[in-house]
């Protein structure tokens, strides 16, 4: 029965887990017609992709192409709001056309979706961020202010808050008109992210074939023969699962499902083949029942049927203590997976069929083989004396073995896992992560920072302060950078650019390689992109060494020539699952981010400076905060999660085998009571005794390690090929799990044979 609690509770919690996953989005009535555009671009043949496009998009498509009926244009940000006397940095503010509401299926507790978005500066509020401002008040008719500018918008509706299975999340939805970036003058400022709903859900591979012809003719038209860009469609309910694109809520990998799914499903197989060996261990304790039944006129079938319908009944009760187990047990699976479920969740009609199912198909898994065996004593035997030894003689063996070869791969694989994600965690990444404190800016702020950083800097734990467009963790612009050579036949390089200032280099610890830094005056240079750092990639793309890249003029987004004046050595600037791009950092006045670098000693009162000077120079901005190792941390959310995950089943595995083998090997130690007594009168130790019965089962277990060594290399193997910077496989890690497995399974075992084996031999031989 606990075998059967743990697994059955294991598989329900997974099977919450999973089916929050797979349900993104399904509340979408029209899913299957929407499609997210990604945009291709690049030169000479060397192209990216990304999730993002221009504001130009959306109308030229909807205008052009015959199989679109409309789309909508988003743009996801956090900003300061003003509202019944609250001043709150409110995250998920969703820019949006008035469209949105004819393509998504939020629903909308108070106001007109027709008119709701179809002006600037109105905005809907979800349930719970009305009542966060305005309390019980109707907030219809009501104002925000948004900003740092303190821009007047009207709520013109109530929608129900965002359902947490929803790829795209709001507290807030304002009419994309209101940020004044509707003008369709070019394809290339691509910030924004663009759906599309088709009139036919059928109808996307036909667009999808005409869009290169007509984006070729577009760019035909433009003055830039060497760009090519063109844009693919990607259908709106496979996003979540299969994209490689983030969106607005991190996609988890279909990848991880499959892996977990496997786990729940392998745990459920060793509570049932500790159940089956069990259930055979035991047939000489029921074997005369069935011996006397059979002599009463009870046939066969009924036999078998009234140990499948014991099984089935013995997982039902486990089923109702596992739903108990979930209601105590939530809050810290919701820890373990970083999720939101609810107990609740396991009476929708989903989880109860998927439950009942998993007690018929789990009672009769781990009751058939018990159930035919027994059936088929002979009631003469069984009544004369039946030598239960040879009934599942050849069945426990074998699933001792699988029970390991299961438990011993999961082991393997959270080494592995382990290995990659302190690789992750530990690698050089070209960059120093730790102790950096992250401030979200605006305008208003920038005008004052020098003031700023010489206030900050006024802390001994402050070692230094730059402002930024991003931290190295999250840069993603995209530009086009052109030597002389490239730009006279139309050529180009796909780099990813950020505005840096000259304290940038030291706070981050980005080394450089060649030249010279910015000084102030030539960060903050009127003249936009005139000084630039390449990294080393993007140095070799162009085919200079690091010494002929400096002075050398460079093109970015075809304005005037800037000077490379220093090249900065490869970090990563991306995940460890692609390879290090072409990057620049360049010079102009839009920077978004500030990096405080402190020392770590005195943290609590070094953050109560940085929020001393912060209120005392912004009063328009609440202080707000975090450190960018929370960022990095942030990009491999799946990862940590599904590491979790296998480390704690494995652990769970590997008890539930050892529980089974505990039970075996108590009855093993049991039947031999008696041979025990008589080697023990004829001198044998405890030694000898406890050798004698643990030698066969640690057989078994190497039988399961031999097997489950190459299954455990071929799934990891597979699995790192997803990161072009990964570990390999090192020997000591299969043989650690080996080893351990065998210590687990002498350490089970002797604690049986030890207890037999102190008995007083008078006793156990004076029953006979």
């Amino acid at each position: 029965m606990a075998g059967l609690i743990t697994g059955i509770t294991c598989c329900l919690f997974i099977g919450l887990y999973i089916l929050h996953e797979v349900s993104f989005d399904r509340f979408q009535q029209k899913g299957d017609r929407l499609v997210r555009v990604i945009m291709e671009y690049g030169y000479e043949g060397k192209t990216e992709k990304d999730n993002y496009t221009s504001t130009k998009v959306m109308p030229v498509f909807a205008r052009t192409f015959a199989e679109v009926e409309t789309g909508v244009r988003m743009e996801l940000t956090d900003m300061i709001a003003h509202a019944g006397g609250k001043e709150v940095e409110e995250k998920n503010i969703l820019f949006a056309d008035s469209t949105f509401f004819r393509m998504f299926s939020f629903p909308v507790l108070q106001g007109d979706t027709a008119t709701a978005l179809n002006g600037p500066y109105k905005v809907l509020l979800t349930a719970s961020t009305a009542r966060k401002y305005f309390g019980n008040t109707n907030p219809i008719g009501q104002v925000v202010e948004l900003g740092v500018n303190k821009e007047i918008y009207q709520v013109t509706g109530i929608l129900a808050d965002c359902p947490s299975n929803s790829q795209i999340p709001f507290n807030m939805v304002v009419s994309f008109s209101s940020n004044g970036q509707i003008q369709e003058n070019t394809y290339w400022n691509a910030n924004y992210t663009t759906y599309l709903l088709l009139k036919n859900n059928k109808l996307r591979n036909q667009l999808q074939a005409k869009i290169p012809g007509f984006m070729k003719k577009e760019m035909g038209q433009m003055n830039d023969p060497g760009a090519m860009l063109t844009y693919h469609l990607e259908p709106f309910n496979s996003i979540h699962l299969h994209s490689t694109y983030n969106g607005f809520v991190p996609g988890t990998s279909i990848t991880y499902i499959y892996i977990i799914a496997a786990v729940a499903l392998l745990l459920l197989c060793i509570a049932c083949f500790t159940y089956i060996n069990l259930s055979t261990a035991r047939s000489a304790e029921r074997s005369r029942e069935v011996g006397i039944r059979k002599v009463s006129g009870a046939g066969k079938q009924q036999i078998v049927w009234q140990f499948l319908i014991e099984s089935v009944i013995l997982c039902l009760a486990a089923l109702l203590i596992s739903a108990g187990m979930i209601y105590l047990l939530m809050p810290a699976f919701n820890q373990l997976t970083g999720s939101q479920l609810q107990a609740s969740a396991l009476f929708t009609p989903s989880i109860i069929i998927y439950a009942l199912s998993l007690v018929v198909v789990t009672g009769l898994l781990a009751g058939s083989y018990p159930a035919f065996i027994l059936s088929a004593f002979q009631p003469v035997k069984v009544l004369k004396g039946f030598n239960p030894k040879t009934a599942g003689s050849w069945l426990r063996p074998t699933l001792i073995v699988f029970q390991f070869v299961i438990s011993i791969v999961l082991i393997i694989s959270t080494f592995v896992v382990q290995q990659q994600l302190h690789y992750i965690q530990n690698t050089n990444l070209g960059y120093n992560r730790d102790q950096i404190v992250v401030l979200p800016m605006d305008r208003q702020v920038r005008k004052s920072m020098s003031v700023l950083k010489t206030a900050l800097l006024a802390s001994p734990d402050v070692r230094s302060v730059s402002a930024a467009t991003n931290a190295p963790t999250q840069i993603g612009g995209g530009y086009t950078a052109q030597t002389n050579e490239m730009q006279a036949k139309g050529g180009g390089l796909s780099v990813t650019g950020i505005i840096v200032d000259e304290d940038y280099l030291t706070t981050t610890g980005i080394k450089l390689v060649a030249g010279r830094n910015f000084t102030q005056a030539e960060a903050f240079d009127t003249n936009a992109r005139m000084h630039l750092m390449l990294n080393e990639t993007a140095v070799a793309a162009l085919g200079w060494t690091p010494e002929q890249a400096i002075n050398k003029p460079l093109y970015m987004n075809n304005d005037q020539p800037g000077r490379v004046q220093a090249v900065i050595k490869d970090f990563h600037f991306s995940t460890l699952h692609n390879p290090i791009g072409p990057l620049v950092f360049f010079n102009d006045v839009y920077r978004y981010t500030l990096l405080v670098k402190i020392s770590g000693a005195n943290v609590s009162q070094t953050i109560a400076h940085l929020q001393k000077v912060w209120k005392s120079q912004f009063r328009h901005r609440p202080f707000n905060y975090h450190f960018l190792d929370e960022d990095y941390n942030n990009m491999y959310q799946a990862e940590l999660r599904t590491g979790r995950i296998v480390n704690t089943f494995s652990v769970i595995a590997l008890v539930l085998a050892c529980m089974g083998l505990l039970g075996l090997s108590s009855y093993t130690v049991y039947q031999r009571t008696k041979e025990i007594g008589i080697r023990k009168v004829l001198g044998a130790t405890l030694t000898d005794i406890t050798a004698l019965l643990s030698k066969d089962f640690l057989k078994l277990v190497l039988i399961a390690i031999v097997t489950a060594t190459p299954i455990a290399w071929y799934a990891m193997h597979k699995w790192l090929q997803q990161y072009v910077y990964r570990i390999h496989i090192s020997w000591w890690v299969f043989a650690l799990a080996g080893a351990g497995a065998l210590v687990v399974t002498l350490l089970t075992v002797s604690s049986q044979t030890i207890k037999a084996g102190r008995q007083n031999p008078v006793k156990t031989l004076k029953a006979e």
